[in-house]
């Protein structure tokens, strides 16, 4: 063997390695991106990684658990979610910004149907994302306040309506198929409609309904 076949390592170099690691993790995410928008959050680890290309085992050393996955997946969403709240606050129009605010969250859960049970879901070491729900959840109640002290949104509307909304929304999302964004539309027209203060007759008490009964609702599991 000569001298310049010696030297020639034996295994990839480390930066060719480095780049395999970072395929592998795009390629899991953007599959996992894919299935959780069409199946919701329970599609099993195995599946992605089986779609996805890479063996289980990979799949846990880059995602040790599917909190972690999830995190990953919909880390752009959630910022996306408070930036509608906060541009709804910035309306001068109080239910102008509430209006956009149902609007627009009702299109991100019709678009992506993991992203709303992932908004709901209990991600106790996912710091960042319920640090972002948290302030998405406070600053729709500071739009449902502001609509309601200008005296356009119905004076009985509470908190618990919320998840009643965006329960009713994921099921005309899971029921209407590829029509599902203009389904959902097209109710948040028709409640949206409902809201406004004028003309608003009496209704039953409301539901005690929080969040994670949407998490249940749908059976996901983030296991």
């Amino acid at each position: 063997m000569s001298a310049t076949t010696s030297h020639m390592p034996a295994v990839p170099e480390a930066a060719e390695l480095r780049a395999d690691a970072r395929h592998n993790r795009d390629r899991i995410v953007e599959v996992a991106r894919e299935l959780f928008a069409v199946r919701g959050l329970d599609v099993p680890m195995a599946a992605i990684a089986r779609h996805a290309g890479v063996g289980v085992a990979t799949l846990y050393r880059r995602f040790p658990t599917k909190e972690s996955l999830v995190t990953e997946v919909f880390a752009d969403q959630f910022g996306e979610c408070v930036s509608v709240v906060d541009d709804a606050l910035a309306d001068p129009d109080p239910w102008r910004g509430f209006c956009a605010a149902i609007e627009k969250i009702c299109t991100m859960q019709a678009v992506d149907r993991g992203f709303s049970t992932a908004f709901v879901a209990a991600f106790p070491d996912a710091v960042d994302i319920g640090h972002e729900r948290d302030r998405a959840i406070r600053g729709f109640a500071e739009l449902t306040r502001r609509a309601q002290a200008a005296g356009r949104l119905r004076a009985d509307f509470v908190p618990d309506d919320l998840p009643l909304l965006l329960m009713a929304n994921c099921g005309v999302i899971t029921a209407s198929g590829e029509a599902a964004p203009a389904a959902s539309r097209r109710l948040a027209a028709y409640l949206l409609s409902a809201f406004r203060a004028e003309q608003a007759g009496p209704l039953p008490p409301p539901a005690p309904l929080t969040l994670h009964d949407i998490l249940n609702s749908t059976g996901a599991a983030t296991r």
